[in-house]
C-alpha cells in the first residue's frame, strides 16, 4: 500500500522552511501522498530517509524510460485500474514497424509519415513516438545500416527488435546513445541479452509463450541486475492479448506481484492484415493497458483517433486542460486592434481564438490564469473578477501595445465592468456578447 502522508511526515526533516514550495513539513507530506510533489522538492532530506522514501513509495508497476533528451518516451508507473480512482500517469508509446527487407522508398515514406502526422489540439501536440526497427532478414550489416538512416533522418525513439543478440549488437552501434528499447530476451538468449542490456544501459523487452514463463524470465532479470524491463506475454490472438494485460496489470496492483510489475508491448500489426481492424485493435490496448502499441503503418485516418482517444484517457480527471497566461495575437494586431480577455479553459480559448479568427479582424485576446476553469466556474470562484483581472492587465503590457486601451470582457461577466472601471482608471471596459458564436459580429462593429 502507499505511505499516508503522516508515514512520509516522520522521515522529513520538519525544518518548515518552506523552500519545497509549501509551508510546512506536513503539508510537503500530504502533497507527496497525494502524488502532487516529488520528493526531491526537500533540500533537507537525508540520503537514508530519501531511499527509504523511495523505495516505499515506488509505484508497482515500473516507469521504464525509452531514448534520451526531451523526447525520451516514459510508460509503465501505473498505480490504479481504473482512471477514475485516480488517473493514469504516462500514456502509452505509438510504434510504427520499419523493416529491413523494406526498399529505400518505402521506408522514406514511413519516415516522412512519421514526421508529418502532427496534430494540435487543445494547446497540445499530438504525435506518435517510436519506430520499431525489426531485423527480418537476419543480416547484422543491413540492420545496422537501416538503424543508421533512421536515426539520422528521424527524432524516433528506437525499438530493435531481433532475438538474435549479435544483430541487436550491431544496430546498438549506430544508436546506442539513444537508448532504445531491446527487443527482445527469451529464454533461449537470456545470457546474451542480459549482457547487451548492462552494457548499454538499455532497457529490455522479455518474451514468452505464456505469463508463468514470463514471471520465471523477469526474476532472472532482475536478479541479473536488470530492471527496466518491458513485457510481451507472446499472445497474438485478441482475446488472449487483452486478458493478458488484464491480468499482468491486475497482479501487479492489487497482488503486489513483483515479477509482473513492469509495463507492456503488444503487436496489433501482428494481430490481422486488415488495417482498419488493426486500428480497432489498437484501440483496445490503449484503453487496456498497453504501454507500447506497434502498428504496421501510420495514417493520418487512423492514427488521429488513436491519438484522440489516448488524449482522452490519460487527461488528468482531476485537472482540467489549460491555456498558458499570456497575450495572444490573433492575426496581426496593431496598436488599434481590439483588446478582449477570457478564462484559460482550453476549450473557452479554442473557441474563442476560432470565432476572432473568422471575423477576420485582427485582434489581441489576453489569457488570464484561472487554474483551468471556464469563464462562468473561474467568476463564480473568485478567480474571474475584478480585483485579479486588473493586476493581470497591468501587469500583462498590453497597455503598451494599443492606443485605445478599450477591454472587452465576456457577456457572462458584465457584473464586473464596474469594478474593472475603478481598478484600472485608465482604461474603458466594454461587454462582449455572452456566448462565442457573436464574437465575429461584435468585432465586426468595433472602433478604437
Amino acid at each position: 500500500m502507499p505511505l499516508t502522508g503522516i508515514e512520509i511526515f516522520k522521515s522529513l526533516p520538519k525544518t518548515n522552511c518552506g523552500e519545497c514550495g509549501v509551508p510546512t513539513c506536513l503539508a510537503f507530506a500530504m502533497s507527496l501522498a497525494a502524488g502532487k510533489a516529488e520528493l526531491s522538492a526537500c533540500p533537507y532530506i537525508s540520503e537514508e530517509a530519501k531511499a527509504k522514501l523511495e523505495e516505499a513509495s515506488a509505484p508497482p508497476i515500473r516507469t521504464v524510460t525509452i531514448g534520451v533528451g526531451q523526447r525520451a518516451l516514459k510508460i509503465g508507473g501505473e498505480t490504479v485500474m481504473f482512471r477514475h480512482e485516480k488517473r493514469f500517469e504516462n500514456p502509452p508509446g505509438l510504434a510504427i514497424l520499419i523493416t529491413d527487407t523494406m526498399d529505400g522508398a518505402e521506408v522514406d515514406s514511413r519516415l516522412e509519415r512519421f514526421k508529418l502526422l502532427h496534430y494540435e489540439r487543445v494547446g497540445l501536440t499530438l504525435r506518435p513516438e517510436l519506430a520499431a526497427v525489426e531485423s527480418v532478414s537476419g543480416e547484422a550489416a543491413k540492420f545496422a545500416s537501416l538503424v543508421s538512416k533512421i536515426k539520422q533522418n528521424s527524432d524516433c525513439r528506437l525499438i530493435l527488435m531481433s532475438e538474435n543478440p549479435d544483430i541487436l549488437a550491431a544496430g546498438l552501434k549506430e544508436c546506442g546513445d539513444q537508448r532504445p528499447l531491446l527487443y527482445a530476451a527469451t529464454k533461449d538468449n537470456l545470457e546474451p541479452m542480459v549482457k547487451l542490456a548492462k552494457e548499454n544501459s538499455c532497457p529490455v523487452v522479455v518474451k514468452a509463450s505464456g505469463l508463468d514463463e514470463l514471471s520465471q524470465l523477469t526474476t532472472k532479470l532482475t536478479e541479473a541486475g536488470i530492471n527496466d524491463i518491458v513485457l510481451d506475454a507472446g499472445s497474438r490472438n485478441i482475446r488472449r492479448a487483452f486478458e493478458e494485460q488484464v491480468i499482468i496489470r491486475r497482479a501487479a496492483l492489487t497482488k503486489k506481484f513483483r515479477p509482473l510489475g513492469f509495463p507492456t508491448i503488444v503487436f496489433p500489426c501482428q494481430m490481422t492484415d486488415d488495417p482498419m481492424k488493426e486500428t480497432v485493435i489498437a484501440s483496445i490496448f490503449v484503453a487496456k493497458y498497453g504501454g507500447i502499441i506497434v502498428l504496421s503503418d501510420f495514417q493520418g485516418h487512423s492514427l488521429l483517433p488513436l491519438l484522440l482517444e489516448r488524449l482522452n484517457i490519460y487527461t488528468d480527471p482531476q485537472r482540467p486542460l489549460a491555456t498558458t497566461e499570456g497575450i495572444y495575437e490573433i492575426g496581426g494586431p496593431d496598436e488599434n486592434s481590439p483588446v478582449l480577455i477570457t478564462s484559460n479553459f482550453s476549450l473557452t480559448y479554442f473557441i474563442v481564438s476560432g470565432e476572432i479568427e473568422t471575423s477576420k479582424v485582427s485582434s489581441w485576446l489576453l489569457i488570464k490564469d484561472t487554474e483551468g476553469l471556464s469563464v462562468m466556474t473561474s467568476w463564480a470562484a473568485g478567480k474571474f473578477v475584478a480585483d485579479t483581472i486588473a493586476p493581470f492587465v497591468k501587469k500583462c503590457g498590453i497597455g503598451d501595445r494599443v492606443k485605445h486601451h478599450k477591454l472587452v470582457i465576456p457577456g457572462y461577466i458584465a457584473a464586473e465592468s464596474g469594478g474593472l472601471e475603478e481598478e484600472l482608471p485608465n482604461w474603458k471596459t466594454l461587454v462582449g456578447p455572452r456566448e462565442g458564436a457573436h464574437i465575429p459580429a461584435y468585432l465586426k462593429e468595433w472602433r478604437p
